[in-house]
C-alpha cells in the first residue's frame, strides 16, 4: 500500500507542476485579438500558443515516464532505490533456465526485481520476488562455504 501511496503522490506533485506551468502560460502569452466580434481559438490558430502548449506536453509526457520508470526501480518495502544489478542466466542455457535478465537487489534485503534483457515474446514484465532475509541467508552461505 506504501509503494501505491508513493506513485500517487509522485504523480500529483508532476500534474501539479505540469499544471502550475499551464496557468503560466495562460498568464505570459495574451488571448488572441477579437475580430468582428468573434474569438478565435488559440490552438492552432496562434503558432507561439501551439508551439508552447506542444512543448509542454512533451515535457509532460517525459514527466510521466520518469516518474513511472523511477517508480519500477523502488523496493516495494522500504521505497528505496534497488541497486546493484547484476546479469543472471545465459543465451546458451535458455532452455535449461529462461531467458536472461538483470537482477536488481535492495539494499536491506527485501526483494530482488527481475528484469528481462531482452524481450523476445511480446511485452514481458519484471517479476518482483520478496526476501524473508537475504542477508542472513547468504552471511550463512559465505560461512559455510
Amino acid at each position: 500500500m506504501r509503494y501505491w501511496g508513493f506513485l500517487a503522490a509522485k504523480l500529483i506533485v508532476a500534474s501539479s507542476i505540469v499544471w502550475g506551468l499551464w496557468r503560466l502560460l495562460y498568464r505570459l502569452l495574451p488571448p488572441p485579438q477579437t475580430f468582428m466580434s468573434h474569438r478565435v481559438s488559440r490552438f492552432g490558430q496562434d503558432l507561439p500558443w501551439t508551439l508552447v502548449s506542444f512543448a509542454l506536453f512533451l515535457f509532460a509526457c517525459g514527466l510521466l515516464a520518469a516518474v513511472l520508470l523511477d517508480q519500477k526501480y523502488r523496493c516495494r518495502t522500504c521505497l528505496r532505490r534497488l541497486r546493484m544489478p547484476v546479469m543472471a542466466g545465459s543465451w546458451p542455457n535458455s532452455f535449461l533456465r529462461g531467458a536472461p535478465k538483470i537482477e536488481y537487489i535492495c539494499p536491506y534485503g527485501h526483494g530482488t526485481l527481475g528484469v528481462p534483457e531482452l524481450q523476445i515474446a511480446g511485452r514481458e514484465v519484471a517479476s518482483w520476488r520478496e526476501n524473508e532475509d537475504l542477508w542472513t541467508e547468504l552471511e550463512r552461505q559465505n560461512g559455510s562455504g
